[in-house]
Parts: C-alpha cells; sequence; structure tokens
C-alpha cells in the first residue's frame, strides 16, 4: 500500500483540483523528446543496461523508438523484449522535485505497415533523424506499455495503469505552458505575489504573507507556485475559476484573479 504516494493530506489540498496522475504522465511523456531506455544485457544476463533513447508517441501514447540493429540495446531486445523508458522533466533546480515518469513494458520492431505512421510522428519530433532513417540497419520499434510509475515530486508518486494512461490524453496547455509561467513570471511577477498575499489574508491559518512567488508549473485546471516566505521555501497549488484549454483562455482567467493588464 503506497502511503506516501497520495496528495499531502489536509482539507486544502483535497479541495483543490488537479489533473489525475494519468494525465499528468501523459503530458509529461508527451513534452519529452529523449529518455533512458532500460534493456536487460546480453552480455551480462539480468543485468539492467541503460542507453540514452529519443522517442515520439504514437496516438495512444507509446513511445516509437528508431534504432539501429547494431546498437547494445537492439541487440539486447532481440533476446529479451523487456524494457523500461525513463521520462524525466527537465529542471535547473533540485531534479528530485522535478516530475519523472518510467513506462515498463515490452519492445518489439514494427512491420514496413506500421513504420509508415511512426516515420511521420517520429520525424515531426526528431527531423534530423531523416538523415539516417532510411539505412537499412535503422528500424522502428515501439514500447508497449504494461504498467507506469509516475513521480510528481516530493510526496505525489503512484503507479498508473497502461489502459488509464493511454485513455487519457496531454494536457491542452502542454505546448504553451512554458511561454504561460516565462510570461507571468518576467511580466507580472508582482501582480501574482500581491494575489496571493491578499489570498492569504482569506485563509483560517494566519500564515504570514509571502515574500517571493514564482509560478512553477500550469495546467487546464490550475497551477502551482514556489513561494518564500523568509528562509523558508514551500509550494502551493492555486485553482482557476473555472478549466481552461487554451493560452487565450488561461490569459483571460489570470486577468480575471490578478487583475494584470492584457499584453
Amino acid at each position: 500500500m503506497n502511503r506516501h504516494a497520495g496528495p499531502p493530506a489536509g482539507a486544502t489540498a483535497a479541495t483543490v483540483p488537479e489533473p489525475s496522475y494519468a494525465e499528468r504522465a501523459r503530458t509529461l511523456a508527451h513534452l519529452g523528446r529523449t529518455g533512458t531506455l532500460a534493456t536487460l544485457s546480453r552480455k551480462h544476463p539480468g543485468h539492467p543496461f541503460a542507453s540514452v533513447m529519443p522517442y515520439a508517441l504514437d496516438e495512444r501514447g507509446r513511445p516509437l523508438m528508431l534504432i539501429s540493429a547494431m546498437a547494445m540495446h537492439t541487440q539486447n531486445l532481440a533476446g529479451d523484449a523487456r524494457a523500461s523508458l525513463l521520462v524525466a522533466q527537465p529542471t535547473a533546480g533540485d531534479p528530485l522535485a522535478a516530475a519523472r515518469l518510467t513506462l515498463m513494458g515490452e519492445a518489439r520492431a514494427l512491420s514496413r505497415a506500421e513504420s509508415d505512421g511512426a516515420r511521420a510522428a517520429y520525424l515531426a519530433r526528431h527531423a534530423t533523424a531523416s538523415y539516417w532513417v532510411d539505412f537499412e540497419d535503422f528500424g522502428f520499434w515501439r514500447l508497449e506499455p504494461r504498467d507506469l510509475y509516475f513521480v510528481g515530486g516530493f510526496g505525489a508518486m503512484d503507479w498508473v495503469s497502461a489502459a488509464d494512461y493511454m485513455a487519457a490524453e496531454p494536457d491542452p496547455l502542454a505546448d504553451v505552458s512554458e511561454s504561460i509561467l516565462q510570461h507571468v513570471n518576467a511580466d507580472h511577477a508582482g501582480a501574482l505575489l500581491a494575489y496571493l498575499r491578499g489570498r492569504g489574508r482569506d485563509s483560517p491559518d494566519s500564515a504570514p504573507p509571502p515574500d517571493e512567488a514564482t509560478m512553477a508549473g500550469v495546467d487546464r485546471l490550475g497551477f502551482k507556485v514556489r513561494l518564500r516566505t523568509g528562509e523558508r521555501v514551500h509550494g502551493i497549488r492555486v485553482p482557476f475559476p473555472r478549466e481552461v484549454t487554451t493560452a487565450g483562455q488561461c490569459r483571460e482567467a489570470l486577468v480575471e484573479m490578478f487583475g494584470v493588464k492584457r499584453t
């Protein structure tokens, strides 16, 4: 029983809406370009062998890989199809506070008919692969997830079934989330801090107001903020007044919440 896997205890955590772990896992996989592929070594039986692996996703979120028959991981997969792909959120801060996802399953080579769709999806993510995609020793493989483990940062982790993962959709703000964060933190940091200080005055716990606030993540249901209050650094989640699915709707929600000017 994963007692440490759920969201933090307390009424505040329970009442702030947040995407499911399945949706967050699908979003992270969607945003990623490169993961770490772990196969079972043929030279050293039973020993994990890890390698850097660029990937794309098919329409169900299954990782697609373009690999050479001469590569060690390909030779390993020919002997044992079991593999895992680790995808981690890029961060300049504490890597343990960032999201990461491990997809466990079996990898298999795609047929020529299946490779057409995989080729389009892969080259859309990795255009430079067009220089070697037609080499005779290269071929497309797909990892069929059997189970997944998602970590969303400290205190947020759990297993996600393959069925739930493949049924989920990436967050609609995924591809514009980074630009939203940059815009808010660069142009509206004061408005964000003022909003959170005002919000704190309405809180039943008499917590001191934050000295600094940085928007650290955003999705269709709300956003995460990293706060500094004196020497203490902590995070909170803030809900949007309604679900947003586009950058424009997100901007409207922030205008409503923070009173920021349209830019």
